[in-house]
């Protein structure tokens, strides 16, 4: 646990380089393998771990087609931090990306776009296949009802807080570099805006207002826009602070460091795996019953 300290929202650079010293970053050379499988319903996802012996905490991790997050384990590194504890982790194509894309539409984030113009659901489809996972795997003894969380990058980072906010099981939510605003993306170019404001992720805050909130970017990440990032923490804050008086608000952590470009902040996922961490703990804490 780091000793860092922090201001409500936003954690300046000379303070996040600070708190990583107080980090051991270890190279990981076990990483889980990752298995395809479905549910009864023919939702494929992919598991990273063996079936525990009891079951078992359990991350959501999104950010690309399901045989990218195999091949490139960055994004997932959050969920390779958390499996040294036991946790297992799942990840699922997310719109548009693998066997979610529908013929004669576009692929990834073009696919997103096009959807939004012929005014389909975008991520409707998305969150529901996520709950079906979910469902399976508690059913089968996978996964602690208790103990779920979520984790996203990029455009995985607006997946993982919209599955969050439908999805009350999700206990903690981080996302790395995250999509907030659809009309940022140059997909979205010519987009109405009418079309695609609803799904922006500031528009989720009374439903994740309960959940403990990490988010991290750039401060020049012009791809998805620091300065969406920021304006959508701070309402999800306020948010937050509004709740019913005498409860505790959930802490949304907004981590800026400079880094140039759409990449993610030096040790984002260690940072994120942390929070988590705490954040569950807390959470394990405060519904056992007293002695």
């Amino acid at each position: 646990m780091t000793n860092c300290r922090r201001t409500p929202l936003l954690l300046a650079a000379t303070s996040y380089l600070w708190c990583l010293s107080s980090f051991v970053i270890a190279e990981d050379t076990d990483k889980p393998a990752m298995r395809v499988l479905s549910t009864a319903t023919g939702v494929r996802f992919g598991l990273f771990g063996k079936k525990p012996t009891a079951p078992a905490a359990t991350l959501f991790v999104f950010a690309a087609a399901i045989a990218d997050m195999d091949r490139q384990r960055i994004y997932s590194g959050a969920g390779e931090q958390l499996a040294r504890d036991g946790w297992l982790y799942v990840t699922l194509d997310p719109p548009c990306h693998g066997h979610s894309q529908r013929p004669e539409e576009p692929a990834n984030l073009l696919g997103w776009a096009h959807r939004v113009k012929q005014g389909n659901e975008l991520i409707g489809p998305f969150v529901k296949r996520c709950r079906q996972v979910l469902d399976f795997l508690i059913a089968e003894g996978y996964t602690d009802p208790a103990r779920v969380a979520a984790c996203g990058t990029s455009r995985g980072g607006f997946c993982a807080l919209h599955f969050a906010a439908t999805e009350p099981r999700i206990r903690v939510v981080t996302a790395v570099s995250p999509v907030t605003n659809l009309l940022a993306l140059r997909e979205f170019k010519g987009v109405e805006p009418r079309l695609a404001g609803d799904l922006n992720v500031a528009n989720l805050a009374q439903k994740l207002g309960t959940r403990p909130l990490w988010l991290s970017i750039g401060d020049k990440d012009q791809r998805v826009s620091t300065t969406d990032c920021r304006n959508t923490a701070r309402r999800l804050k306020g948010t937050a602070l509004r709740r019913q008086a005498g409860e505790q608000a959930a802490p949304v952590d907004l981590v800026i460091a400079p880094v140039d470009g759409h990449r993610a902040i030096p040790h984002a996922y260690t940072l994120a795996a942390e929070f988590i961490r705490q954040h569950m703990q807390r959470d394990e804490n405060f519904r056992k019953p007293s002695p």
